[in-house]
């Protein structure tokens, strides 16, 4: 299962509505009109705000953007927009869909793609410049969020169109936005009194600067603790990493040596890896205590006041806690509803960790060890146990799966189902913020049909965060002119020596095709109006997890998965025995996620009063009868999804409601007469549930595609747990 982080960065998410604002001083037309003209006028001098110029529609001119604009781009911008908003408030006609939401949805274009750029230096090409800039304006950023949802004149107008006989006679996709323009004030603050609204405004600025802060003290932990290791520490450890590390050390001016750094890409390679089992407790302890550490970047404190913070502010709008409001109008709808699938799948996950735990500790016994096993024992013996059991050794199979030829492999794919063809862009031609980037033009197969950009950055760096995520520069919409897709995927590979192929495991190969589901499901969207690319965010992961599943099918496994030295086609028998083994290691792959997952929940649905962060974790997952052997996949210093903003914050659960949707949805292929590639279900998969966004709620999207709604039993099945309930 994969985590893929997040798609946005924390600070886009609060601009999710840039479509209001509160009414200045002088309010004006005229006064409108000219502060208008004059913040154009400004924007002109600086790249960040300009027009996106060039082929292809226009892209981003990565290669002019300079930190020095950054701020005053996004003080432009938002008084830009604030300019555009308050004309919409202010507009004396009858409030209606087209002079109410359809302008709604043209505003904030400019500063729309200054968050474009803001976006690379958060998550691709950070710096301690970019920080302090960060630190500064996420509580300005935050302001100008709540002038927008605060605009009393803006929420009457857009209730008016909301409760008015027009809404009947519009289209079903704008009916849903102006239903969830609607929503997004209501949720958010504007039925307060000024009183309430004021202090909701305080706190949403408070809590800007705590998650930035929060996300930063992670950065700042992976970028602090390298590991340097000497050519007798690297027993067990495969040629092509121990290549990688010699390169990271090189990049570090540590020529020599073997830099293992403090992320995911390094740790796991590592920990499955490396027979020196001190060294395995040194790295796991590194990468698990990330803002734990009781140092200036210690993140205990912040995730109290945060806690406490949003407790507070939806005391203000009524509801228990937190969960209850940020399900409202997720799939879910409550934590109660989240928690039961937890509940269905936690029992079968934590005893097939036992199971795995015994067959380690067999191993471990018969080869004279002495140790009892450990959460950093866990990777290096279930390899063990997998070459023993199935005979199958993830290094083997790690020479087949080069990061070119997967790449090749998901053009394939997008071929077949979506008639989508990629070309590679010559380089130059588009610019990139770097050198690592290349990018791709889409094309429609049939018609030719120009229908966006694909960027790739694969490598970890320096100031890049950790995981791997996917984003857009520009969706599709067709309101205000065809506007054509700019999608990118990033990643953290270590990339391979210098001359040699990069390889990864066959995890990181899953996560590779899960990833660029995202980008299809940008790539292939069909939607007139900006705000349906808002995601439902238990139901957006879907879509990713289930382009996972096209990794096995033979077409890929048979053309694209070569040895990268012979170039022979990967055996058949190692494909049966990686099909045989696709439910080995559920337990603990299950139980790392589900841990955080419930404790997301649980940190939202309990009185902040009541929580001390490391001993709530602690006491929480002994209760639920959390495994020693076994950590959660995010601990709660570490856990961006929720603490470094608010998109999966009790909402972390989705992946596993998602991916109940995704085993339903590949029964449907594995039933239909051309399996995974049967032309009727693949038209059904394009029109239902990626092109349409969030155009269509998103239960409606899947019994279109499906018939019906989806059942847990076809997760159980896919993990090989035992059914041991209805639904």
């Amino acid at each position: 299962m994969k985590k893929a982080v997040l798609t946005l960065s924390a600070i886009a998410l609060t601009l999710s509505i840039t479509a209001c604002a509160e009414k200045p001083a002088d309010s004006s037309s005229a006064a409108l009109e000219l502060a208008s003209e004059k913040a154009v006028l400004a924007s002109s001098d600086n790249v960040l705000l300009a027009e996106f110029t060039g082929p292809y529609s226009g892209v981003p001119a990565f290669d002019k953007m300079s930190l020095a604009d950054l701020r005053p781009a996004l003080e432009k911008g938002m008084e830009l927009n604030l300019a555009e908003i308050e004309k919409i408030a202010n507009n004396s006609d009858e409030p209606n869909f087209l002079n109410t939401i359809v302008e709604m949805e043209k505003a904030g274009s400019s500063l729309s793609r200054v968050f474009t750029y803001y976006g690379i230096w958060s998550s691709n090409n950070s710096s301690p410049e970019f920080r302090e800039i960060q630190r500064e304006m996420a509580p300005i950023i935050s302001a100008f969020s709540s002038k927008i949802t605060q605009n009393k004149k803006l929420f009457e107008r857009v209730q008016a169109v909301y409760k008015s006989d027009e809404l009947k006679s519009l289209t079903s996709e704008e009916q849903r936005i102006t239903w969830m323009t609607y929503n997004g004030f209501a949720r958010n603050g504007a039925t307060l009194n000024d009183t309430d609204k004021k202090r909701y405004a305080d706190i949403n600025q408070e809590l800007a600067s705590l998650h930035t802060k929060f996300s930063n003290n992670v950065l700042a932990d992976e970028e602090n603790y390298v590991l340097f290791l000497s050519k007798d520490q690297l027993a067990g450890l495969p040629e092509s990493f121990v290549n990688a590390a010699a390169g990271m050390a090189e990049s570090r001016d540590k020529k020599g040596e073997y830099a293992i750094t403090n992320t995911r890409s390094s740790m796991d390679p590592f920990l499955t890896y490396s027979e020196e089992r001190l060294l395995r407790e040194k790295v796991w302890n590194t990468y698990y205590s990330r803002g734990d550490n009781g140092d200036e970047y210690d993140n205990n404190e912040l995730i109290k006041k945060i806690l406490s913070l949003r407790h507070e502010r939806i005391k203000l709008l009524g509801y228990d806690n937190y969960a209850q409001w940020r399900l409202e109008d997720r799939m879910a709808k409550t934590p109660d509803r989240a928690m039961d699938l937890m509940e269905k799948v936690w029992p079968a996950a934590i005893a097939r960790v036992k199971e795995e735990v015994a067959d380690m500790q067999a191993i471990a016994d018969a080869d004279g060890a002495d140790i009892t096993i450990e959460p950093w024992d866990y990777r290096f013996y279930a390899e063990k146990v997998r070459k023993e059991k199935y005979s199958l050794d993830s290094d083997e199979v790690k020479q087949y799966l080069q990061l070119d030829k997967l790449r090749e492999a998901m053009f394939y794919v997008a071929g077949r189902l979506f008639n989508f063809e990629f070309t590679p862009v010559a380089e130059g031609k588009v610019a990139v913020f770097h050198p690592d980037v290349k990018v791709w033009d889409v094309t429609d197969k049939t018609s030719g049909e120009h229908i966006g950009l694909w960027y790739l950055d694969p490598f970890s760096r320096t100031g890049k965060r950790s995981g791997a995520w996917a984003t857009t520069y520009r969706s599709f919409t067709t309101f205000d002119g065809k506007k054509t897709v700019l999608s990118s995927n990033n990643s953290n590979f270590v990339k391979g020596a210098e001359g040699e192929p990069t390889l990864i495991s066959w995890d990181d190969a899953e996560t590779y095709f899960h990833e660029f589901g995202h980008a299809l499901h940008f790539l292939s969207a069909n939607v007139v109006y900006p705000s349906s690319h808002s995601g439902v965010r238990d139901y957006t992961e879907f879509q990713s997890q289930l382009l996972e599943r096209w990794l096995l099918t033979d077409e890929v496994i048979n053309n694209y998965l070569v040895h990268y030295k012979t170039g022979e086609p990967i055996p058949q028998s190692l494909v049966t025995k990686i099909k045989n083994a696709s439910t080995f290691n559920e337990g603990f792959k299950t139980t790392e996620y589900m841990s955080s997952a419930i404790m997301d929940l649980l940190y939202h649905t309990t009185d902040p009063a009541k929580i001390e962060p490391d001993s709530f974790e602690r006491d929480e997952l002994t209760r639920l009868g959390m495994p020693k052997e076994v950590v959660m996949r995010h601990r709660t210093t570490q856990f961006g999804h929720i603490f470094s903003g608010e998109g999966y914050a009790a909402a972390y659960y989705g992946y596993m409601w998602a991916e109940v949707l995704t085993s339903d949805a590949a029964e449907a292929f594995a039933e239909a007469p051309g399996g995974f590639y049967d032309k009727e279900v693949s038209e059904r998969l394009v029109k239902y549930l990626f092109s349409v966004r969030n155009a269509m709620p998103p239960e409606e999207a899947y019994r279109k595609f499906r018939g019906r709604d989806a059942k847990v039993e076809a997760l159980m099945r896919d993990r090989g747990f035992p059914i041991t309930t209805e639904e």
